[in-house]
């Protein structure tokens, strides 16, 4: 799946790229104060990008897409171009192949997957990232984060949303009702699970309908479990599901998955339930809601927001326990830019969203987590999200990016197919593990030889 690519430089030299970006990191002096475009910059002339057109394809919908909107119109501020969200379906790969196809790409694409910025650069669709970006990315980003979006040396992404999908968020009120503290290992949580439910209200809530939740939950068992080398094994396909660390994980899993009454609605609830509902329907009610807790990542803080829960008080979180004699797991994901064609605006807009100005933008609306190592942590809006980022970059490069993001998509990221399927088959029947395993194998080795010969 991996190829050598050398695309064309962005048709800028560095000397003009250099000040033009220079122009659009500080705001072309006035610190994105809402100057009209139109206006001259510092130097007495136009600002540096105005009359250009930008297209950004991203799958963010609802508070998600307002908040990067926020983002993209600082840009235009800053440079007079203009820029338009292009809503796109999920698998994204699929769309912007569409799109290429028709000779149409947008200028920049979020791409959500690792899998998906090494499919999209065999095809030879990205343009490596200008030297501007670079130099971002060497000063924002830690070496783990800047080498998740090369491919065999080329860098062609740069990560500008991240997540820390190492956490369990709960109910308050129902945890000093039922005198539960927060657990620290899985055998604490699975106890606290049981208190809960004794104390009259179901424990957990999953959102089973949604695949890659559950790849989550195995992801988070398997690595604590397992450790970071089989982790990257698995991830690479270079063990196979079949192996005995993945019998191990699955029969942990089990441990909850198997008892239906520690889930909201039961199993066939459970696989009813999309995400954002197993979110919200754990702080609606008070200290009555469908489920206690709910393991998700930070970013389901904008999906409490739509409750009356406060985070801080009504909702709190803790980091999801270590299972057996493993530690604590922080496992990542992002959304990275890339370019797919060679603009300056393009360019300009991929050093802008490596910077501390542009994360500083969403984080202030909260659900969002940056990489950028520098961006100040009082840009989020509370204490539980400061302790969340602060907890990811302290991570450095010792975190594990999620591993159905690092796999083919066919795979590790498609409803109804590979591994969203095989561990929604599994929450249905916890029993079947060796039948889970076999399935699993089957599609991955399937998937791994198709991305082999592309």
């Amino acid at each position: 799946m991996r190829t050598t690519l050398r695309p064309r430089r962005a048709a800028v030299t560095i000397t003009a790229f250099t000040a033009l970006t220079a122009l659009v990191l500080a705001g072309c002096g006035d610190g994105g104060s809402g100057k009209d475009p139109g206006e001259s910059g510092p130097s007495g002339g136009a600002l540096p990008l105005k009359g250009e057109k930008i297209e950004v394809a991203a799958v963010w919908t609802g508070p998600e897409q307002e908040n990067f909107t926020k983002v993209l119109k600082e840009f235009e501020k800053r440079t007079g171009a203009t820029v338009t969200f292009v809503p796109a379906q999920d698998p994204i790969v699929n769309f912007l192949g569409t799109k290429i196809a028709g000779g149409s790409p947008p200028d920049v694409a979020m791409l959500p997957q690792v899998g998906a910025i090494q499919q999209a650069a065999a095809q030879k669709w990205l343009k490596p990232v200008g030297p501007e970006a670079k130099a971002q990315l060497a000063a924002n980003y830690s070496r783990g984060w800047q080498e998740l979006g090369a491919v065999d040396g080329t860098q062609y992404g740069v990560y500008f949303k991240a997540a820390n999908k190492s956490l369990v968020w709960y109910n308050t009120a129902v945890f000093e009702n039922a005198g539960a503290a927060e657990p620290k290992t899985w055998k604490e949580f699975l106890t606290t699970a049981e208190t809960i439910s004794a104390s009259g209200v179901t424990p957990v809530s999953v959102g089973g309908a949604d695949g890659w939740t559950l790849t989550d939950w195995f992801e988070n068992v398997y690595l604590s479990q397992a450790g970071p080398a089989k982790y990257d094994q698995l991830a690479k396909h270079t063990i196979k599901w079949t192996d005995p660390s993945v019998t191990a994980a699955l029969t942990t899993l089990a441990e909850l998955f198997g008892k239906p009454a520690l889930l909201a609605g039961g199993t066939s609830g459970a696989l009813q339930t999309e995400y954002p509902a197993s979110v919200t329907q754990t702080f609606t009610g008070g200290d009555q809601p469908k489920g206690a807790m709910v393991f998700e990542g930070d970013f389901a803080a904008v999906n409490i927001a739509q409750t009356e829960a406060k985070i801080g008080t009504d909702a709190k979180v803790f980091p999801f326990p270590a299972v057996g004699s493993g530690t604590t797991p922080v496992v990542t994901a992002g959304d990275a830019a890339v370019a797919l064609k060679d603009t300056k605006g393009a360019q300009a807009l991929l050093a802008f969203l490596a910077s501390p100005d542009a994360a500083k933008i969403w984080a202030a609306e909260g659900g969002f987590l940056s990489p950028n190592k520098n961006l100040d942590p009082s840009a989020y809006p509370n204490d539980v999200q400061r302790e969340i980022a602060k907890a990811l970059i302290g991570a450095g490069d010792g975190f594990r990016f999620d591993m159905s993001d690092q796999m083919p998509q066919s795979f590790g990221g498609t409803p109804g197919k590979g591994e969203w399927k095989a561990l929604q088959d599994f929450l249905k029947n916890p029993k079947d593990i060796a039948g889970t395993q076999a399935r699993l194998e089957a599609d991955a080795e399937k998937a791994y030889r198709a991305a082999a010969k592309s």
